[in-house]
């Protein structure tokens, strides 16, 4: 991490008054040339030390509205909502070290302004008939805009280290702005009935518009409906209420719009960059490739299930079966670079995933002093893909990006991978599987003949099923609670196990696994991990393949909360009402198949640079006078 002096000592930078941190760049730092440089290069401690990051926001959040009752049962309500934002960013990049000192360091100043407004107009009416018959109905208008304007400035070669200014450069000043603008537009209704509290219906409608789309494409229909009964108010259930509280069957289907693709807000449309110099425009290059046919990506949302609560609600749940199928979804296609772009937004195909849900809720004990209540949940879900824009398919029916694997009929969340051979006994070199032209498998340490002859896909590595449990216990005044989070049944890349099992090619400054002390060595021949060495072949040692497929069955600790309610006799000459002392604790503990993997992170792999949820505590009192 630090550049040290020969004595062992910490290099220190007189100018700065502070240590000198090792970049990796072989630098001389007045004791000679390093003896090594690394790539990439860089030390994040040394950043944060020297370089300087500074965000300043000034925000706005204002709502007004207005409610009218006419008439009996009718309600007029307006809503004005106005955001705005206004940050200022600043980055001093040191002239000293790391990615900015080959050229003096850098300054950015970035000013950003977003506002947004909401205009939202609502019609609804209520009215009961003959004490049995209740009716909802609504119509309403609603319009959103969202504006993004920036300005940016930036130069190179700092004259003051401390001064944060594009003014304190000389060097490379350049400056741009853009201003983004996106509205939606929509207008809805719904109407509601029930019968006695015993049967429910409901529809619903919208019809919305997004400024993404071509106007011949611009606007969307959705719709939903649902019902219910509550099978325990008939009267011929009126015998077993003293022990069935509720009973209540239920269905529903409906639709929703999705217009987000990318950062662009004008997605239908070609966008060039201006270019040109001295007066003289040139021809625009091509930035972005729109596309004019996209339209909206819709959800379509069927549940069925059951309600239920027994014995005055000392057992409660639900089960419901669901599917939700996605049509037109929206993505921006790779395309060869060769074209003047690299991706076109597509409505792409469909997607299905389906399953089962169950809820129960148990309460053990429920006197006067003590109340325990337990929960679970478990949900089995499955996914398809329906359909593929027919384009995106080769002969063989796939569409391959990266490492992933599409095919219409099967799970959208599989890896087209390598397959791992083991390590040679002999050599100690990583083995791969390949195919020769007679279609025959064999071991060879060439990872690229393998690719290039015999990936194959892993097929489905969702979970077959994720849920929760938790448990709460008041007990004389003390109250406990614990929540707890799982899946099992599937697979996940363990990336970061990857790279720390990674190269031995360029190996100062990396990072190993202790599994790297089980390498092979002719002592230790009967070893899955390749021998250490500095030929090239080791790079291979690493490669992307199902190797590093690892179960990716978890449970986590995300919650304990610990409290106690003064007893009410104690806090009247207080003047309180309630005095409650508590800590609590949130995403405590995980346990996966290995230690630093984290399942949460995705279906298919699960990435080192990115950060699992932060543990936090905290504790305090809550007071109600």
């Amino acid at each position: 991490m630090y550049v040290r002096n020969p004595d062992g000592s910490l290099m220190v930078n007189t100018i700065y008054n502070r240590p000198i941190y090792d970049y990796g760049d072989g630098k001389d730092y007045g004791n000679g040339l390093m003896n090594y440089a690394r790539s990439p290069q860089g030390n994040p401690a040394g950043d944060l030390v020297y370089n300087r990051e500074d965000y300043l926001a000034d925000v706005f959040d204002g709502k007004w509205y207005a409610i009218l009752t006419p008439i009996e049962g009718l309600t007029l309500t307006g809503t004005i909502g106005y955001h705005v934002d206004n940050t200022r960013i600043h980055y001093s990049h040191n002239r000293l070290y790391g990615a900015s000192a080959s050229y003096g360091g850098q300054n950015i100043q970035i000013q950003q302004r977003t506002r947004s407004l909401q205009y939202q107009g609502i019609a609804s009416y209520q009215r009961t008939f003959g004490d049995v018959h209740n009716m909802d109905l609504m119509v309403g208008y609603e319009s959103q805009g969202l504006q993004i304007e920036q300005v940016q400035a930036a130069g190179q070669n700092l004259y003051n280290p401390d001064n944060w200014t594009v003014n304190n450069t000389i060097d490379q000043r350049n400056g741009y702005g853009y201003q983004s603008n996106l509205v939606h537009r929509g207008i809805f209704a719904r109407a509601k009935y029930n019968f006695d509290g015993r049967y429910f219906f409901m529809a619903s409608f919208r019809r919305d518009a997004s400024s993404r789309f071509h106007p011949d494409h611009r606007w969307g229909n959705f719709w939903s409906v649902s019902g219910a009964w509550d099978v325990a108010k008939e009267k011929f259930m009126q015998d077993q209420r003293t022990w069935l509280d509720m009973l209540k069957y239920r269905i529903s289907f409906g639709q929703n719009g999705n217009d987000a693709i990318g950062t662009r807000y004008l997605a239908y449309a070609d966008q060039y960059q201006i270019t040109g110099a001295d007066g003289i425009f040139s021809d625009g290059t091509l930035a972005y490739k729109g596309n004019p046919n996209i339209t909206w990506e819709t959800s379509n949302s069927f549940d069925t299930g059951f309600d239920f609560s027994f014995w005055q609600g000392k057992l409660s749940g639900s089960i419901e079966y669901f599917q939700r199928q996605t049509s037109d979804m929206l993505f921006n296609v790779p395309v060869a670079p060769s074209n003047g772009y690299t991706s076109v937004p597509m409505n792409v195909g469909s997607m299905r995933n389906n399953g089962v849900e169950i809820d129960l809720n148990y309460r053990v004990f429920n006197t006067k002093n003590i109340t325990w209540d337990l929960n679970a949940n478990i949900t089995f879900q499955g996914n398809k893909v329906l359909k593929l824009e027919k384009t995106l398919l080769d002969e063989e029916g796939k569409w391959l990006s990266g490492s992933r694997i599409f095919r219409e009929g099967e799970s959208m969340y599989q890896l087209y991978l390598v397959k791992w051979a083991g390590v040679d006994s002999e050599t100690g070199w990583a083995q791969y599987w390949a195919k020769d032209a007679d279609g025959n498998e064999y071991a060879t340490p060439n990872a690229n003949e393998a690719y290039n002859t015999n990936r194959q896909s892993t097929g489905n590595l969702m979970p077959k099923a994720y849920g929760g449990f938790g448990t709460s216990l008041n007990i004389y005044g003390f109250d406990i609670s614990a929540s707890f989070a799982y899946q099992f049944g599937g697979k996940v890349m363990d990336t970061g196990y990857q790279h720390l099992l990674g190269s031995g090619t360029s190996g100062l400054g990396n990072a190993w696994h202790k599994d790297i002390l089980n390498a092979w060595t002719p002592d230790n021949i009967n070893t899955d991990v390749p021998r250490l060495a500095t030929a090239a072949q080791y790079s291979y040692g690493s490669y992307t393949c199902d190797r590093w497929l690892t179960s990716s069955n978890y449970l986590s600790l995300n919650n304990v909360t610990v409290g106690y309610n003064i007893p009410e006799k104690l806090l009247g000459k207080l003047g309180l009402s309630t005095l409650r002392v508590y800590f609590a604790g949130e995403n405590l503990a995980l346990w996966s198949k290995r230690k630093g993997l984290d399942p949460r992170q995705g279906y298919t792999s699960s990435e080192n640079y990115t950060y699992s949820p932060i543990r936090t505590l905290s504790g305090g009192l809550q007071v109600t006078f």
